[in-house]
């Protein structure tokens, strides 16, 4: 019989779920352990790769039994059917589900060790079915260790699966170690992630510990909202990490300084590239942010803030009116402000239109650090229309100077309240049903803050 010639290969994917705030997190790992009948053969002078990845996985999971916060499980593929005279391309099980691996590391240790080699290579199926080992969990990191002695034998795309799978969230970027692969081997498995070469028992030992580490190994990031002293005291504020380039949201935290006074910690996967939209007013973005595994990393951003709180001086009445707030010079809505509450902006220079009648504009309002500017506008008088029937007509100012437009009033209504801004107006009006231009009347009165009017159109 002849044996196809293959390389004995390390797959070690990162995957993770939604990490919250919680400092400590459960990591997960799933070892996918090869079992075709290419492990029978030679790695070594005397033992088979069978042989030798059954050593290294025991002694491998004696040094994990300790870890806290750990939970492991094993699945198998190439074990249950004899690859002659056809290849079974769905030969893959779950052998031992999760548990704490205080309890199930001897579990995992005693199955690989009974493995018998005896079926094919569908590395791209067993991938795609392992994303239904990891149940549903909060505050948890998945991680996918496979190890296999070649490339996949079932026409099946592992890469393809890989990247479905990291666009869904199952898992993320890969680590691979192979032995003995030339360099269209590891071309190959590059586009599964990141490759190191084992080249013999010892150095395949080494790199499992050495990836095992880093996986293990919790990579932690504070963002730091600088003032306009640099110094990172800016916080209370929402931020949203993206995939790199997409608008998928990895993450989503409310900014926060933690009882030491510094900007809180979190818990990021390393192996991605993030956008950070930090969700101030106007927002603050840095795009393809790239941390460093099993490191502290900041990540300063420029986000001086002050206030802007907008009052009403005179009697509170029903009406309350909005405004629209924009940077200086520039039409775009930043957001609708209601009077009586506060906002948080950027420093800088605003343009205020304030939904009153009038209409109120104010330009080059400025937001310095730490300092709330207050803007008071009186508040609105009632103007209350009666008509006898429905007709035609509009409210203007008028200061005996400059008569402006101000309101269209409701043909439909006889009856119909106003809120305006206290000052002189008048009302120019025709009924319906009277057909003569030169039966247009005007009601000139005054708005006072807080105090009703009332407006006789006969």
């Amino acid at each position: 019989m002849k044996r196809t010639r293959k390389y004995f290969v390390l797959l070690f994917i990162l995957t993770s779920s939604f990490v919250t705030l919680r400092s400590q997190v459960t990591n997960r790992i799933l070892f996918i352990f090869d079992d075709s009948y290419s492990m029978y053969a030679p790695w070594s002078s005397s033992n088979s790769k069978i042989d030798v990845a059954k050593k290294v996985m025991a002694e491998f999971l004696d040094s994990l039994k300790n870890i806290p916060d750990l939970e492991i499980a094993l699945r198998c593929y190439g074990h249950q059917t004899y690859f002659r005279p056809t290849r079974d391309c769905k030969d893959t099980k779950l052998e031992v589900p999760f548990a704490p691996v205080k309890t199930n590391y001897l579990k995992v240790k005693q199955r690989i060790l009974k493995l018998d080699p005896t079926g094919t290579t569908p590395i791209a199926y067993s991938l795609g079915e392992c994303a239904a080992d990891f149940t549903p969990k909060e505050n948890v990191r998945n991680l996918v260790i496979l190890i296999t002695d070649g490339i996949e034998e079932c026409g099946g795309n592992p890469c393809e699966v890989s990247l479905q799978l990291q666009k869904k969230g199952i898992f993320l970027k890969p680590f691979v170690i192979g032995v003995g692969l030339n360099v269209n081997f590891a071309d190959v498995f590059a586009c599964m992630g990141k490759f190191y070469d084992v080249s013999n028992e010892l150095n395949f030992k080494d790199v499992l510990k050495l990836v095992t580490t880093e996986a293990l190994t919790q990579t932690t990031v504070q963002v730091d909202l600088l003032d306009i002293t640099k110094k990172p005291s800016e916080s209370d504020v929402d931020m949203t990490f993206y995939i790199a380039g997409t608008n998928t949201v990895k993450y989503n935290y409310l900014h926060t300084i933690n009882v030491k006074g510094n900007p809180d910690t979190l818990v990021l996967d390393p192996d991605l590239q993030y956008d950070l939209v930090v969700h101030t007013i106007p927002p603050i973005e840095k795009k393809n942010i790239s941390i460093t595994r099993g490191k502290h990393n900041t990540i300063p951003l420029n986000a001086p803030q002050g206030f802007l709180k907008l009052e009403l001086d005179g009697p509170i009445g029903k009406n309350f009116p909005a405004t629209v707030v924009r940077k200086a010079g520039d039409m775009t809505t930043l957001i609708v402000q209601d009077f009586g509450k506060t906002e948080k902006l950027i420093v800088g220079k605003y343009d205020l239109e304030i939904l009153t009648l009038p209409r109120i504009k104010m330009n080059d309002v400025e937001i310095k650090q730490s300092i709330t500017n207050s803007i008071k506008i009186p508040t609105s008088g009632l103007a209350y229309i009666k008509k006898l029937s429905e007709g035609f007509g509009s409210i203007y100012t008028d200061d005996g100077k400059n008569v402006e437009w101000v309101y269209n009033l409701n043909q439909k209504l006889t009856n119909e309240i106003i809120y305006l801004q206290p000052g002189k107006y008048k009302v120019v009006f025709r009924y319906q049903n009277a057909k003569e231009t030169v039966q247009t009347f005007e009601r000139n009165f005054e708005i006072k803050s807080g105090l009703t009017q009332n407006v006789q159109l006969y």
